[in-house]
Order: C-alpha cells, then structure tokens, then sequence
C-alpha cells in the first residue's frame, strides 16, 4: 500500500477534526469568552504571566509538547504493523489529545493560570492535590531523566548536530531582546537564524573538524578513559552535565529571553522539518513494506499496551503540564486556546503520522523490517536511529543529500526534545515551590533552591541506576515507566476536566469517554507491568527501579480516581 495514500486521508481526518470538532467543543462545551481578561493580563510580571501573540505562544507551545516522544513512540509500535499505530495515532489525536489539551488549557486560564496539580485541590480536595502534585512531580522527573538520555545519545551517534544546537542558543536570546525591547517581530530573524543551523549542519556533515565528537576526543569507543569509563560512557557523562548547566539557567530565565524565541525559532523547524518530509513523502511515494499487523509479534501483547507505547502524538498528560504550568500563563486571548491547545494537539499528531510512515517505509522488503523488528525489545533500541534514516530517505526526494538530510533530521529531533527538558524543568520547579507552600517549607519556594533541587536529582536518576547501557542506563530503563505514567495523569486531567464541565452544567460525555478508555487501558497496563512484570513474580526478570516507581504512582492514582468518582457520585446523588 502507498504510504502517501495514508498519509494524505490521515491529514485530511486531522483537517475535519481541527475544524468542525475543535470548533465546536470551543463554541457548546468550553464556551470561550473574547472578552475574559486572562490571567497573563491579571497577573502580568514580565517573567512567567507574560501575554503573547497566539503564533508565537502556538510555536513555545507546540515545541513544548513535541519532543522526542511522539517519535520514539511510533517507531516502536510499528513493531505490531502499521494500521493498529496509525489508527491510534489519528483517533486519539482527534478525540482524546485534542479534547484533553484544550480543556487543560481553558480550565487553567478560568483559575489564574493554575497548575492541573493545584487545580485538583479546586476540583476534588485536597488530598487529591497532594497526590496529583506527587504523580506530576515523579513524571516530569522521568521525563527530565529520559529526555536527557535521548539527547545524549543522540549527540553521540550524529556529532554534527551539536554545532548547530549550540548556535542556536546565543542566537534566540538575541532575538528575545530584540522582540522585548519592541525593535522588531520574531519572524524574519527567527527564519534566518534556521537557515544558520541547517547551514552549519550541513557544513558539519561533511567538515569532522565542526563535529563535537567526544568519544573520538577520548579515543573511540572501547578506549577505557578514567574510572573504567569507555569513550562512549565518560562522552555519555559530560553531555548529561552540560545539559544539567544549560537546563538550570534555561528554566530560571524569564520566558521571553531564550525559551519563546528559541521555542518560535523550533516551531519553524517543525513547519520545515513537516513540510519537507511531507513533500519527500508524496514525491516519492513509497510503498509500505511492513506488515499491516505483525502476526510475528508475540512476545509482548498489543492490547493494551499500544495505548501505552504510544503516548505522545495521541494523548499524553504532559501536554496537561504544559498547557496548564506555562501556555495558560501567556495565553492573550481566551478564544486562542484553541488554535493553541487543539491544534497544537494536531500538530503533534502529524509528527507522529510522519514517524511512522518514515519507519514502514524504510526497508526494502517486509522480510527485512522483521529482521530488524524481531523482537519489542529490538524495536525499542533501534526505533529513533530507523526513524532518522527513514526520514532523511524521504527527505532525498527532494534532492537533499542523505548524509546532510540525516544531520539536519537529527538537529531537528534534539531541538524538539532540549525544548522539552527544560520546560519539564521549570514545570518541576513550579511544583517543588508549590509543595513548598503546602507544607510551609519556606527554602523549598525559592526559585534557585528548588531548580537545583530539580536538576540534582534529574541528574542522579538519569545517571545512577545500573543496567544493560551502562552509565546512563536511568534514561533507558524509566521508558517504559514513562508512557504508562504520561496516560494516567491524561486520564486524571481528564477526569478533573469531567467535574468540572458537570458542575458548569455541561455536556461532559465528551471529555468522559476518552477518560474511561484511558483510565482502562492505563490501569490494565500498569497493574501488569508493577505486578508480573518489574516485581519479578512473573516469568519476566523483576527490575526494583521501575517497581518501587509504578507502585507509588499507581497507587497515588487509584486514590485520586476513588476520591474522584466519590466526589462525582455523591455530586450526582446531590
């Protein structure tokens, strides 16, 4: 089957979701005002509640949510045939990410711009506060963990990426004084600060002197360095304290000095990156090789754990964060929640389309995408590589070379998951100061005690735990952890959401119905992973990390999700 054929009936369903579906929960079921004052408005301070042009804010929005996860994902789900990942993909987009990232955004904007986590204290009680603060705050520590293991690892097997990251960075502070001081839009000097990147990318490609090779620094791969580290670990090591220096002075900038121009700088390069594996994708028109459920697949259960695996770029309770710690904050116009929320929701949609169609497409034959996709465990360490080299084989349709095409491919994943790091971040910050208020620990509110808080132990767990990659193994074994966690917290903002449009007298059977298929699923999932699976009960090797993790998260959401339907029936009854 043609991969543009799919492609192009899956985009025209996200088209007639943004449209008439978005439309119509903005106008019946949110019931946005023009005129409420947002809370960027009300409570302006020129560091967090700063009010923004619903294009920019689209693009620090957008960049927030898309990181490496809705590529990662797909990739791996592929390993259970195409139409099941493509079917979640553009069904959950449409009816559960879209639905759940809007009502986060517009319940956050009626309550001062509130976090999900202290809006559950509003909505439920205060022990559903208290617990959902937890969850929150054990999630965005994962996410800090795996996304900088993501880009780590990325930097090392493509070091001609590095030069154009770096640039970057000193680039959109640039561009966030000359906004800030009124001389100028983002615009022009945003698009000409990408066209800088890609060039030094490709110049990087082809010049070794431009690449920032660490472990060619230190001899290659098996060169044992210092304190038995090869290379490759003592490389693994620096970058991961490097990205710690750059996430502690990017979560504690004001917003408008480095993360909305540097977020404005990569919404372009996800318009770019989007349009030229689109338009490589229809000029070249590949045929699906992969199977369209892969009969051969079972060593791990697709259901439920598609649902699982796939968590951005179909529903993902980060966004929630996102759109509730930050977006709410800057959000000028009640009424831009949904080009923001929604479509933002859409946008990361397409990405994960893309992933996918990039991956079954990539191999020759069917025969050999089971090769290399024999196993769930093989498609978890080779997915984002063979999304990489899919992608830049599209890319070369339109007479981009491949080595050059696979640089800039990589610059435009590592910008997406940097942009996330540090956001998910600055979220941890905002909820160590907000337990700091709960529990009146005073230190714990201060900005620079609760960040270094949040990178420490960032660091530590991304670092410290053993396994089968060595130093840096935290970031590789919590992703299993992290997409059951990310849907749990979707369902629990769904859940939230629920209470409140019943309260309001609205129709909620629409933020209901993803909320029990997701509460289903999450719950199904995890109870097999914490009990058969990590706790070593089962016929599969116990991992003490990932059990004492999903305990205590699924534990805290069983509790919300008992006190909630309590609340929700004695409502009811009432």
């Amino acid at each position: 089957m043609s991969g543009s054929l799919v492609a192009a009936i899956s985009l025209v369903l996200f088209f007639v979701g943004y449209r008439y579906y978005s439309k119509f929960l903005a106008e019946k079921i949110y019931k946005l005002n023009p005129n409420y004052v947002t809370p960027a408005h009300k409570f302006e301070d020129g560091v967090d509640y700063v009010p923004t042009n619903k294009y920019i804010l689209w693009g620090h929005h957008f960049t927030s949510i898309a990181g490496a996860a809705p590529i990662v994902g797909p990739a791996i789900a592929v390993y259970w045939g195409w139409l099941p990942a493509m079917l979640w993909v553009v069904i959950g987009t449409i009816f559960a990410a879209g639905v759940h990232d809007f009502g986060v955004m517009v319940l956050s904007v009626r309550n001062k711009g509130q976090s999900i986590g202290i809006l559950a204290d509003k909505i439920v009680g205060r022990r559903a506060k208290i617990l959902f603060l937890f969850i929150i705050l054990i999630l965005v520590l994962m996410v800090n963990a795996v996304f900088a293991w993501v880009i780590s690892n990325l930097f090392i097997s493509f070091p001609a990426s590095v030069l154009s990251i770096f640039i970057q960075i000193p680039l959109a502070v640039w561009i966030g004084y000359r906004s800030y001081r009124k001389t100028g839009s983002m615009l022009i000097p945003s698009i000409i600060v990408l066209f800088v990147m890609y060039f030094a990318a490709i110049i990087a490609s082809y010049v070794p002197a431009l690449q920032i090779d660490f472990v060619r620094y230190f001899g290659g791969e098996e060169n044992t360095v210092i304190m038995g580290l090869n290379g490759v670990e003592i490389s693994f090591l620096l970058w991961i304290i490097i990205l710690m220096i750059y996430v502690y002075i990017a979560s504690t900038l004001s917003v408008w000095k480095l993360l909305q121009p540097r977020d404005f700088i990569n919404s372009h390069q996800l318009i770019v990156g989007l349009v030229i594996l689109y338009l490589g994708l229809f000029v070249m028109s590949p045929e699906i090789t992969a199977p369209t459920t892969n009969e051969a697949a079972t060593d791990v259960s697709w259901f439920p754990l598609l649902f699982i695996t796939i968590a951005c770029g179909a529903i993902s309770g980060f966004h929630g964060l996102v759109s509730s710690g930050t977006t709410a904050k800057q959000l000028d116009k009640e009424t831009d929640a949904r080009f923001i929320g929604y479509l933002g929701a859409v946008g990361e949609g397409a990405l994960a389309l893309i992933t996918i169609v990039a991956v079954v497409t990539y191999f020759n034959t069917t025969g050999e995408f089971l090769d290399t996709y024999h196993s769930f465990a093989s498609a978890g360490s080779s997915g984002l590589n063979i999304f990489v080299q899919g992608a830049a084989q599209l890319a070369t349709a339109l007479n981009i070379p491949l080595q050059a095409a696979e640089t800039i491919i990589a610059v435009i994943v590592i910008s997406f998951a940097a942009t996330t790091l540090d956001t998910s971040v600055r979220l941890m910050r905002y909820i160590i100061n907000e337990l700091g208020q709960e529990y009146s620990v005073k230190p714990l509110t201060k900005m620079h005690i609760s960040t270094s808080i949040a990178v420490g132990a960032s660091a530590a767990l991304v670092l410290i735990p053993e396994g089968p990659r060595g130093i840096g193994s935290g970031g590789y074994l919590l992703w299993p952890l992290f997409g059951t966690s990310n849907q749990l917290l979707a369902a629990i903002s769904l859940l939230i959401v629920t209470i409140w449009l019943k309260r309001k007298g609205r129709n909620y059977i629409y933020t209901l119905i993803p909320l029990l298929f997701l509460i289903f699923m999450t719950l199904w999932a995890m109870i097999q992973q914490v009990f058969f699976d990590w706790s070593g009960f089962g016929a599969t090797e116990g991992n003490m990390l990932l059990f004492i993790f999903g305990a205590i998260i699924l534990s805290f959401a069983v509790w919300i999700v008992l006190e909630a339907l309590f609340l929700f029936r004695k409502e009811s009854d009432g």
